[in-house]
């Protein structure tokens, strides 16, 4: 296993080449295709937004998801997302019940600064984050101490697990870039825990 890359107060493991090329490739085509993309209104400060990025829910049946004034419902597992769940839960030991999928088209999609700390996520979530295609920069930084910050760069077909406290404690983002930048599939495995 890689070192835990936060200094404190929870878990982040990078695993840069989790899938082959050949896998990967397999993969961003295949979600390309058949995943139903959307793109999403949010509320952020009673302001509603378009999200700078299309997104699609996945997972077993009735588990909903609930996150900036939106509420998702699951479309149901395809084979290729089972595949890659299957894998996962095989590597990290953990159970997942639903993924999030996020399709960022170019250098101006992002993901603003946020913590995955909805109660329906339980008290200390893991959550396994993949990604397919273009290489992103990932930043993280700690709500208390603003000193404390790293950027990481994701690349295709890499895993991210974070879990532990790390939802409490520190923020992460996909900021815009300048940068020429291609499409991005990211998908974060989660546990929602029914009501």
């Amino acid at each position: 296993m890689p070192d835990n890359l936060l200094p404190a107060n929870g878990e982040l493991y990078y695993y840069p080449s989790f899938f082959t090329n050949e896998e990967s490739l397999h993969y961003f085509n295949g979600l390309l295709d058949e995943i139903s993309w959307k793109q999403e209104p949010i509320v952020i400060f009673g302001k509603k937004l378009m999200q700078p990025r299309l997104t699609a829910w996945y997972g077993n049946a009735g588990i909903a998801y609930r996150y900036s004034g939106i509420t998702m419902q699951p479309e149901p597992w395809t084979g290729i997302l089972n595949e890659i769940k299957t894998r996962l839960e095989n590597f990290s030991g953990f159970t997942f019940n639903s993924v999030l999928l996020n399709l960022y088209r170019d250098g101006q999609d992002s993901m603003g600064w946020h913590r995955d700390d909805e109660k329906e996520l339980g008290k200390n979530p893991a959550i396994g984050s993949v990604s397919f295609g273009d290489s992103r920069k990932f930043m993280i930084r700690h709500v208390q101490d603003r000193s404390l910050k790293k950027a990481i760069n994701i690349t295709n077909g890499s895993l991210m697990l974070m879990a532990g406290e790390m939802q409490h404690h520190w923020q992460h983002s996909i900021p815009k870039t300048a940068k020429p930048a291609g499409v991005r599939i990211n998908l974060t495995f989660r546990k929602i825990i029914a009501p």
